[in-house]
């Protein structure tokens, strides 16, 4: 069992989400920065889907009620053994973490998983639907699953961060924007709003002036969208987006680059490069 002393600014449990329930009106939600979530669970031996941590902003303190094995990825903050490698937490120690170098989000995984109840096949906390566990607040008390397999990775050097360009591939509804919109997005930075969540990193910049007047049908809309509103300033589609949306996509972001958009901190500057679609 791990209580939460203090959760820092905002905390949930994820795991890889809910996929192929777009359908049925459900977000697939998930860790944001879904690759530092696999590799932490790989560090620790767990199958890459298990539930663990995501810390945005750091500041947490936990207390581990029983022994545990323990890494952290993502964004970099102080703890036991640095980043990404297996550290021990004896029983009745506390983990202490700091605020992320770079980056935005933190990822903690336990050996045997977060083993919170499941909700529609995940663990995860999805903030604009409000489906499995409530976002992590002190005095949560966090049960641990059983370990199963071998600690087989005893250190994986974590990356430094990675320039904020995010590649776009234009459409599906880059025909609603005056011509040369995609070019006015790529030719100088956005910063980053402190409106940014899980739902969308919000951004401010050059305004992206539409050609058609009206809006949409609603219609399915996947990560790593750019949702255009009326105000002309784009949305980056994070995990917890809705499934259907009905202001204009100009482009989608690769899937490679979602980690990086996952990252951004409020005031942080991000550029976008575009390649054909295929």
């Amino acid at each position: 069992m791990i209580e939460v002393l203090a959760p820092g600014p905002y905390a949930t449990v994820q795991d890889l989400g809910r996929p192929g329930l777009a359908h049925l009106g459900v977000p697939r939600s998930g860790a944001a920065d879904a690759p530092s979530l696999r590799l932490a669970n790989r560090l620790v031996g767990n199958p890459e889907g298990l539930a663990g941590i995501e810390l945005t902003f750091g500041m947490a303190r936990l207390l581990f009620h029983d022994g545990a094995w323990a890494a952290l990825t993502g964004a970099p903050v102080d703890g036991p053994a640095g980043m990404g490698a297996p550290f021990w937490m004896p029983p009745g120690s506390e983990l202490r973490l700091g605020t992320p170098a770079w980056g935005l989000r933190t990822y903690l995984a336990v050996r045997g998983g977060i083993a919170v109840e499941p909700v529609l096949g995940s663990r995860s906390t999805d903030s604009l639907s409000g489906l499995g566990p409530e976002p992590l607040r002190a005095g949560t008390l966090l049960p641990v699953g059983r370990p199963e397999g071998e600690i087989r990775a005893d250190l994986a050097p974590p990356p430094g961060p990675r320039p904020a360009v995010l590649r776009v591939t234009p459409g599906p509804r880059d025909d609603w924007f005056a011509a040369g919109a995609l070019d006015v997005l790529c030719a100088r930075p956005y910063s980053v709003s402190q409106d940014s969540n899980r739902v969308g990193v919000r951004l401010r910049g050059a305004e992206l002036v539409r050609a058609r007047q009206g809006e949409l049908p609603s219609e399915g809309v996947v990560t790593g969208a750019i949702q255009v509103p009326p105000s002309g300033q784009p949305i980056v589609f994070l995990a917890d987006h809705p499934p259907t949306g009905g202001y204009p996509v100009i482009g989608v972001v690769r899937e490679a680059d979602l980690p990086v958009a996952a990252q951004l901190r409020p005031g942080d500057e991000v550029r976008f490069t575009a390649r054909p679609a295929r």
